[in-house]
């Protein structure tokens, strides 16, 4: 038999006239997609005895959509036969259409059985697949895309669980540490690594933890045909990921951190990151040429991944897009931190800051900055992570800088606010962006954002002493660029009660001032911006769309309807369409 599609196909990055589609074969083969008679053929490379390919459609027509079709060896894989979805389309940008933007976190890859159901809601990334392939099926034979369709689907963060696993996980890991020639071969210091056993660690370990999680039918259909952009957050290494330094030199202290820092990294590098580069980029970026000149490049990766790992100046992993007059930024905010030194700690390296700076432009009707962790968090949690980070300095004594960094640590105090150097220095760029400073000021600033696993909608202003808009201490300035945060999570995951009831409080006025209080007497400054919780907290699976057209932008939240089992009636029906409602929508800007 010939090679087969392991996983994918997956529509990554698109621009006007080009799409990137990324495969996973169980074998070395050639794989070649067709599209509208365009053609592009890529040799598999391989890693760890994985193989992949990335092809490269380009000379596409602006603002088309076509279905296209999968060769391995000249063998058709993708459509599968028989299947029952509407054709994978390549669908490239339309510079003068609206924007649409697909967004979420936090995706936990179950079964859709009733138990799970109760435990862990409806998956939102299905219901949205669901929902698409009805919408194309209502077209008819033969129609393409329809106006209203995603322009980019953002997983923001935590699209695997390297650390929290499935019992089809667990039950791979025990199968294959008990097999004595598991991939030997890649892994010589398997047993000296000591793994837990319910925590991947290896590179093959990570290959079969995105297998998992990418292949349920539904999803893997929605990633085969709506362009996707990718950035990872700490589950997808592990939890708490670069919270501190004391984080990183414990953590460093188990035998098993080497191999899964740098397993984890590479398996990024390869199922993620490969695919937000255009063309250009991937011809230009120093790993990809290296790879693809070896046999097995396994070494090359991993020394990549490692030099990734203990140099944060080594590698850019955020990536910059243009759509039309939007310019969409996502901000790597875990691998390039600099935790080393408490009184030097940035969620940004430097180099990170001076490539930032020229993405942090006006002269675009929206300036999108998408993060995993949320930029403007409800102000009592802001204010009480700013004053954590002070006290873990010294501010309060060098005697309760360790209990303050038991406490960073058992209640993941290491956002944005965390980092008040980083801060600070996004609330400054982005203030002088709505002046106007830096080219015309944009319509929108908008920070997006998830990891936090409720969902809400943030306004923020310059401080100063104009007209008032509703935030204290904030006026609305003379650009009339609004700035505002949109949180979007979880995907699929669950909230323990006590958490849900905190984050009530949390988002209350009274909260707010009391942490603000707190944060002053350890000295820190207040930021540039101003901002109050304008919408939210709602909990529970969303997923969000933010739609651009011109200088307005708007944004909606869609949840699924709560089953019956959630409501003390019988199991759902599992094999029953879920029923997407709107739960909130908002215009930002006019």
């Amino acid at each position: 038999m010939g090679a087969a599609l392991r996983l994918g196909p997956m529509l990554r990055q698109v621009t006007e006239t080009s799409a990137t589609i990324w495969v996973e074969t169980d074998a070395a083969c050639s794989v070649t997609v067709t599209a509208a008679g365009h053609r592009a053929d890529a040799p598999t490379f391989t890693v760890h005895g994985h193989h992949y390919a990335v092809c490269e459609l380009t000379g596409l027509p602006p603002g088309s959509a076509a279905p296209y079709e999968v060769q391995l060896d000249g063998v058709p894989v993708w459509p599968e036969a028989g299947s029952e979805y509407p054709p994978s389309l390549v669908r490239t940008l339309d510079n003068s259409a609206p924007v649409r933007i697909l967004f979420g976190s936090c995706h936990m890859a179950t079964d859709h059985s009733p138990e799970t159901e109760r435990t862990y809601g409806t998956d939102m990334l299905r219901a949205q697949a669901l929902r698409l392939a009805d919408q194309r099926r209502a077209q008819g034979p033969g129609a393409t895309a329809g106006a209203a369709e995603p322009t980019y689907l953002l997983l923001i963060g935590d699209q695997v669980y390297a650390d929290e696993l499935q019992p089809e996980m667990r039950q791979y890991l025990r199968e294959s540490r008990a097999a004595p020639t598991a991939t030997a071969g890649a892994n010589p210091d398997r047993a000296a690594a000591e793994p837990p056993e319910d925590e991947v660690v290896f590179f093959d370990e990570y290959a079969e933890l995105y297998r998992q999680a990418w292949t349920d039918p539904d999803i893997r259909w929605l990633l085969s045909t709506v362009p996707t952009l990718m950035l990872f957050d700490d589950h997808d290494i592990r939890d708490d990921w670069n919270t501190s330094g004391t984080w990183r030199r414990e953590i460093a202290e188990n035998p098993w951190w080497a191999p899964r820092i740098t397993s984890g990294l590479g398996a990024y590098w390869i199922y993620q990151h490969l695919g937000n580069l255009s063309p250009e980029q991937r011809r230009a970026d120093p790993v990809f040429g290296k790879v693809l000149a070896e046999d097995d490049a396994g070494g090359v990766v991993d020394a990549f991944a490692w030099c990734a790992h203990i140099d944060p100046y080594s590698y850019r992993w955020s990536h910059r897009h243009n759509v039309g007059n939007t310019r969409l930024v996502l901000i790597d905010t875990r691998c390039g931190r600099v935790v080393d030194d408490d009184r030097q700690r940035n969620i940004l390296d430097r180099e990170e800051r001076v490539w930032l700076d020229k993405q942090f432009t006006g002269d675009v009707d929206h300036l999108v900055i998408a993060s995993t962790l949320p930029y403007l968090l409800p102000a009592s949690v802001h204010h009480l992570e700013a004053w954590n980070e002070a006290v873990c300095a010294g501010s309060w004594g060098s005697a309760l800088r360790g209990p303050g960094e038991k406490l960073r640590q058992a209640v993941d105090l290491e956002h944005w606010a965390a980092f008040q150097r980083s801060f600070r220095w996004v609330a400054d760029s982005i203030t002088q962006v709505a002046a106007g400073q830096r080219g015309a000021a944009p319509a929108s600033v908008l920070f997006l954002g998830g990891d936090v696993h409720f969902s809400y909608l943030a306004r923020a202003r310059p401080r100063g002493r104009a007209r008032r808009s509703g935030v204290e201490g904030v006026s609305t300035g003379t650009s009339g660029t609004a700035i505002a945060q949109l949180v979007s999570s979880p995907l699929r995951n669950r909230m323990p009660s006590l958490i849900g009831k905190l984050t009530r409080v949390a988002a209350s006025p009274v909260a707010g001032a009391a942490a603000a209080v707190l944060a002053r007497l350890a000295g820190v400054r207040r930021p540039a911006l101003a901002w109050r919780l304008d919408r939210g907290p709602w909990y529970g699976n969303v997923l969000a769309t933010l739609s651009l057209s011109g200088r307005s932008a708007e944004v909606a939240w869609d949840q699924v309807a709560p089953s019956g089992a959630s409501a003390g009636a019988d199991a759902p029906d599992t094999d029953a369409r879920p029923e997407v409602h709107e739960l909130a929508r908002h215009r930002i800007a006019n």
